[in-house]
């Protein structure tokens, strides 16, 4: 696959484009942005992620706290370039009530839609819109509610395209999710950003099955963007983990010894892979329901499973640590967690490890934003910037 050049940006003669960043956790898009960009409005709904965000981001007037379906035009200052919205995944999840679009959690993706459409009225809409989710969209109601979601764009004047992008190329966690990027018509596409055809490397074929059945005048509208593979190996699993772990204590020799005995012998000749090799193994552990029984599954491939929120114990994923014939386990830490996510060390966690655990299993992974912000996003945005006629459509944020 062709690698496009790398895109400079003066960032001291540029003032940041101004974005607004709905379902905003704690800021992980925002961080993935990266310096380009300057946060003109965050919601959440979330008081304790709404706290961490703030611990990060202090003095953070332009966040709200409270629903979006009562947000208003009004609270949305000045002229944005993007709106980024990680919308809420429980309906969309393979793990969960299958409702998708139409359910409760998933479902205020269209009060935020809302926004975008009155914005559009008050001749302010933002010329990209940029959205985050689980695989599991590509699929919910077979297809139906990204067919929905990509026409609604598109009756609104944007042009759709969609990258699914595993957070395992950046970090070592598994976190395949979705990123829809939007652009107003009239923007002019930069050259070498899309291709003819798609990549199956960024493409899925259950993504390929929609497009192929979206409406004619839709389908005018959709774009394959191109994306280059990063360059760098993600860091490997035992780069991130603490030997010494802070929040967290080691489980005694019988709980370990119970884990082992949840496994299949599928999975305890991984273990004893892992203690013949002589060397200091990491992996990691879920408790799963696998036909009414609870199964214990390891791996040890150097990438975590996927962080989830901790709706229960079998949520919390599990470091297992081999040495020679030693074998001992734990819960993952918290700065564990926020490694997997790509945060950086300086970020400053809540004091309560399920607090930490649902921020970060609620999260999108930072240097995966930073990839499509840098490869797209910001490519459209300087395209915004030259060809939209009204210049207060890409008002930059003024500093001082």
């Amino acid at each position: 696959m062709a690698i496009q050049p790398e895109i400079t940006l003066d960032l001291d003669a540029l003032k940041p484009f101004g974005f607004y960043e709905f379902f905003a956790g704690g800021g992980m898009a925002r961080l993935g942005l990266g310096a380009a960009w300057s946060c003109l409005f965050a919601n959440d709904f979330d008081a304790k992620k709404v706290a961490a965000y703030t611990a990060n981001f202090a003095p953070a007037d332009e966040l709200h706290h409270g629903d979006v379906t009562k947000v208003t035009t009004e609270q949305l200052p000045k002229h944005a370039t993007l709106a980024w919205a990680s919308f809420p995944c429980q309906d969309l999840s393979l793990a969960g009530n299958g409702k998708g679009l139409a359910g409760e959690r998933s479902g205020v993706f269209w009060a935020f839609f809302k926004l975008m459409q009155q914005l559009k009225k008050e001749d302010r809409r933002p010329p990209i819109i940029a959205l985050e989710n689980v695989s599991g969209l590509l699929t919910s109601h077979n297809g139906q509610d990204l067919t929905s979601l990509i026409g609604a764009l598109s009756d609104e004047g944007y042009r759709v395209g969609l990258v699914a992008v595993d957070g395992a190329l950046f970090v070592a966690q598994s976190r395949p999710r979705v990123f829809v990027v939007a652009v107003a018509r009239g923007v002019a596409i930069p050259k070498g950003l899309v291709a003819k055809v798609p990549n199956p490397v960024w493409h899925p074929q259950s993504l390929q099955d929609v497009v192929d059945a979206l409406s004619p005048e839709v389908r005018r509208n959709w774009l394959w963007w191109k994306l280059p593979l990063p360059k760098t190996e993600a860091p490997h699993l035992i780069d991130i983990i603490e030997r010494e772990p802070k929040g967290v204590q080691w489980h005694t020799s019988q709980e370990t010894k119970k884990l082992l005995s949840m496994m299949t012998p599928g999975n305890l000749a991984k273990v004893e892979d892992a203690k013949k090799s002589g060397l200091f193994q990491v992996g990691t552990v879920y408790r799963r329901t696998r036909n009414n029984v609870q199964r214990a599954e390891v791996r040890f491939d150097g990438v975590s499973g996927c962080l989830r929120t901790p709706s229960g114990g079998s949520s919390r994923q599990i470091v297992m640590i081999v040495e020679g014939n030693k074998v001992r386990s734990r819960l993952i830490s918290p700065r564990e967690t926020a490694r997997l996510m790509g945060l950086p060390e300086s970020y400053v966690l809540p004091e309560r490890y399920n607090d930490t655990y649902h921020l970060t299993g609620d999260g999108v992974v930072v240097p995966a934003v930073a990839w499509i912000e840098k490869n797209i996003i910001r490519l459209l945005a300087l395209s915004a910037q030259k060809t939209i006629k009204k210049p207060q459509a890409i008002e930059e944020v003024a500093h001082g």
